[in-house]
């Protein structure tokens, strides 16, 4: 199977996930399964320059929580987080650029590096309640599915700072804070302003 990627946000050009919507029930279902996965994938920022800036922003912020999730995932191993933390990097330096110029190749191409990381890392770390609430928010009131994770980010994350503070103060510097005091309640803040 070949998939092509034309969103930068979804991965589900190297991932096992599958999301199918009901829309009569109002009911999002997933196939998890290794044999659902792409055997070549294909990206192409040239595909994504078409994207009007509110989907960029909804299937970027989808992205930016598969790389979150899996960094605090309890099944994060060193390979997902290097994997996690650069693609927060890159989606927090380039998302807002594509966002705001949809034709500015090297933010689609970081995008698409950056979400394709995201899908390494959640691939294999797995992710969290933000997916799983997002899936139904999304299939019960037919929303965007990245519109309803970064809803849902902030709040998630909040709870799951008593987990692991060490977690949250790696991706408060992937996303640019270099400060060191309150560095827990920045990666919390900066979350909820992207």
């Amino acid at each position: 199977m070949i998939a092509v990627n034309t969103t930068a946000g979804t991965a589900s050009e190297i991932t096992r996930f599958c999301i199918i919507t009901d829309t009569s029930r109002h009911v999002k279902m997933a196939i998890v399964d290794w044999r659902v996965t792409p055997q070549i994938a294909i990206n192409d920022p040239n595909l994504m320059v078409g994207m009007p800036p509110a989907l960029t922003a909804a299937t970027g912020m989808d992205a930016l929580t598969h790389a979150i999730e899996a960094y605090v995932s309890t099944n994060a191993n060193p390979l997902t987080d290097a994997a996690a933390l650069m693609s927060i990097t890159m989606i927090t330096q380039y998302l807002p650029k594509a966002v705001a110029n949809g034709v500015y190749m090297k933010a689609r191409d970081k995008m698409a590096y950056g979400q394709y990381l995201a899908g390494i890392a959640f691939n294999n770390a797995s992710l969290g309640y933000v997916h799983a609430m997002a899936h139904q928010l999304g299939g019960m009131y037919n929303l965007p599915h990245g519109v309803c994770n970064a809803i849902l980010l902030p709040h998630v994350e909040g709870f799951n700072l008593i987990g692991n503070a060490n977690r949250f103060r790696d991706i408060a510097k992937a996303m640019g804070e270099i400060t060191e005091n309150k560095l827990l309640q920045v990666s919390l803040h900066r979350i909820s302003d992207f």
